[in-house]
């Protein structure tokens, strides 16, 4: 019960990213920083977190180059991935552009992260309860960008708080769907070379949503200044996440 309960806090804390949408809405300033700052996170997020992940796990069954080369691999599959799903989704003709596509590619990224995550938090801290507990506020630390780059998205794009809530909501609910496929079905199944495949596929998503979407978007709006600073700010923020948890 304990462990569906981390894993639950640690994936409503998305819900927490959504506060940017009950500004004024048409602060474009907040719109810019909050994307910069989504960019940063999930960019910090694949390189210091994910495909180290990947590759430690893959090195327990592949010695160097090949544990590198399966990491390389599943990561562009996850870009391409990525592109793919951006080229075939409608272009939605909107105030914002592409803001509605960007969402929308951001919530499918992070369920897929969080599924993943779920497992992960709930056989971590069914076997070591202290480490279960750091594991799931540091999930919830960076869950909470990644839930700025739903609601803004979806929010500037349609006007409507409660579309961006509900796409929030159900990425949130992945985390715990995890721990409960994680329960039912998976813990018998999942090993270190599973999860290294996911977490390199994984980075390879999120890399695209942030170099590709979230940023040129930002940027888009002419701001550099206000880009470049929140995107730092989103990489320190995730940085400062990984030191102290």
């Amino acid at each position: 019960m304990i462990s569906f309960l981390l894993t639950f806090l640690a994936g409503f804390s998305t819900m927490i990213g959504t506060i940017p949408i009950f500004f004024k809405k048409s602060s474009k300033k907040l719109l810019i920083a909050s994307l910069g700052f989504a960019s940063g996170v999930m960019a910090t997020i694949s390189f210091t977190d994910l495909l180290p992940s990947s590759f430690s796990s893959i090195l327990e069954s592949y010695v160097f180059f090949p544990a590198f080369l399966i990491v390389a691999i599943c990561f562009c599959i996850g870009m391409i991935f990525s592109f793919s799903v951006d080229h075939f989704l409608p272009q939605e003709k909107m105030e914002y552009g592409k803001l509605y596509q960007v969402g929308i590619i951001s919530c499918l990224a992070i369920i897929m992260h969080n599924i993943p995550e779920g497992i992960i938090t709930y056989l971590t801290s069914s076997s070591n309860l202290r480490l279960g507990i750091t594991l799931a506020l540091a999930i919830a630390l960076h869950n909470i960008p990644e839930g700025i780059s739903i609601s803004v998205p979806i929010y500037y794009s349609t006007g409507s708080r409660k579309k961006a809530l509900l796409y929030t909501l159900i990425s949130g609910i992945s985390e715990p769907f995890g721990a409960f496929l994680a329960f039912v079905f998976l813990a018998p199944f999942v090993n270190s070379f599973v999860m290294g495949i996911l977490y390199s596929f994984i980075a390879g998503i999120m890399v695209h949503i942030s170099i590709y979407e979230l940023l040129p978007e930002s940027c888009s709006y002419q701001k550099l200044g206000t880009t470049v600073f929140s995107f730092i700010f989103g990489c320190f923020f995730m940085m400062l996440g990984h030191f102290l948890f």
